[in-house]
């Protein structure tokens, strides 16, 4: 968990979705996603500040609208396939989205306002299938050419602003029980820590490198979870 706070803390985004990457073997998506919800918020708690200051707050407004109405479709098919199916396209999704993000395929598609309010919707659904609803934001931002700073600055408050809004879609599908709090409180304290790191390691001098050590770092472990599934 501290390693998935260290590249928080220094991407903006990825961490739900390397715990996705690495824990799905053990549990199912429908377990993980409401204890990474936990671990985003005592993150984005930390970095929120930043966000508020730089972040384009109308882009990311349109991005979360799109997301909330997106994030029950995302649960409804986690809640409902059988849980071997859950994880095998939790992960895939992972991939895929790296890949895309790594290769730096533009769609001018995403600069454009029902670009806009598309890609929170299908943010909104990977984040309730797979918790990686930030890495299709990253693309939306990709698009536009965006500095890294800025770029960091949205996603943050993006999976701010997100969050709080899942909490109640959670709540609804009862999947936020007693157990995910207390894996989530349990997990939040290494997690931050590991913010807390990567914050300090996100200088002007290593900008130009975030963005594909992540997205690296994520296809390797999503494609590890996905050889031990197979196994």
């Amino acid at each position: 968990m501290t390693a998935a706070g260290i590249v928080r803390g220094f991407a903006g985004f990825a961490l739900s979705a390397l715990v996705m990457a690495t824990a799905v073997v053990f549990l199912p998506p429908v377990e993980l996603i409401p204890v990474a919800w936990w671990l985003e918020m005592a993150a984005s708690l930390m970095m929120v500040r930043g966000g508020f200051k730089e972040a384009d707050r109308r882009v990311v407004i349109g991005l979360v609208i799109g997301s909330t109405l997106g994030l029950p479709l995302g649960l409804a098919l986690t809640t409902t396939l059988p849980a071997e199916t859950s994880k095998l396209i939790a992960l895939i999704v992972i991939i895929v989205l790296a890949a895309t993000q790594l290769a730096k395929i533009r769609m001018k598609f995403l600069a454009t306002r029902p670009g806009l309010y598309g890609t929170g919707l299908v943010a909104g659904i990977v984040t309730g299938l797979a918790s990686v609803g930030g890495m299709v934001v990253a693309l939306y931002v990709l698009a536009q050419d965006t500095p890294a700073r800025k770029m960091r600055a949205a996603l943050v408050l993006f999976l701010f602003l997100g969050s709080i809004a899942s909490m109640i879609t959670f709540l609804i599908f009862g999947i936020m029980d007693q157990m995910a709090i207390q894996r989530g409180l349990i997990l939040a304290l290494p997690a931050a820590f590991g913010v807390f790191l990567g914050q300090a390691l996100f200088t002007a001098r290593l900008e130009g490198y975030y963005r594909p050590f992540c997205l690296s770092l994520l296809i390797l472990l999503a494609s590890s979870g996905l050889v031990r599934l197979t196994m």
